[in-house]
């Protein structure tokens, strides 16, 4: 069972989108804001979104090998559907609420010293990180998959 899942090109291709993704986001966030920010790479949030790119790889991936009028292909592209919309939706919203109270908390108690710990506010990714993190799946899908094959 382990030597068939390392050999499967469709965990390939879905991790290797993934970890390949965590690692451009200290370039990407360079290239944007010309500041580095190596958190980055073990961080949730910022371009591209991991969590598309592994969804999207893993979808093409499928479609490539099962084909993409496979029950299996159906499975992933709906499930991959899911998750870039809660990647920009329920995620981004809850990243906003996080702002919102954890400004509360500083209007509330200015001037004193707080030892709460405030929320993480970037949880969730921009349309325009997930658009990032879906074309990084398909291009590394493609080149895993075909170079698989060959």
């Amino acid at each position: 069972m382990v030597y068939d899942v390392i050999h499967n090109p469709v965990v390939a291709a879905g991790f290797l989108a993934m970890v390949t993704a965590q690692l451009l986001k200290p370039f990407a966030h360079y290239f944007i804001s010309r500041e580095w920010d190596w958190f980055l790479i073990i961080s949730s949030g910022g371009m591209p979104s991991s969590h598309s790119a592994l969804m999207t790889a893993v979808t093409f991936a499928v479609g490539m090998v099962s084909g993409y009028d496979s029950p299996t292909f159906a499975v992933a592209l709906a499930t991959a559907v899911v998750v870039t919309y809660d990647a920009t939706n329920v995620r981004w919203q809850s990243g906003l609420h996080a702002q919102r109270i954890n400004q509360l908390i500083r209007d509330v108690f200015s001037g004193q010293e707080i030892n709460e710990e405030l929320l993480k506010e970037v949880i969730g990714h921009t349309p325009r990180e997930v658009y990032g993190g879906i074309i990084w799946g398909i291009i590394v899908a493609v080149i895993v998959i075909e170079i698989w094959i060959l």
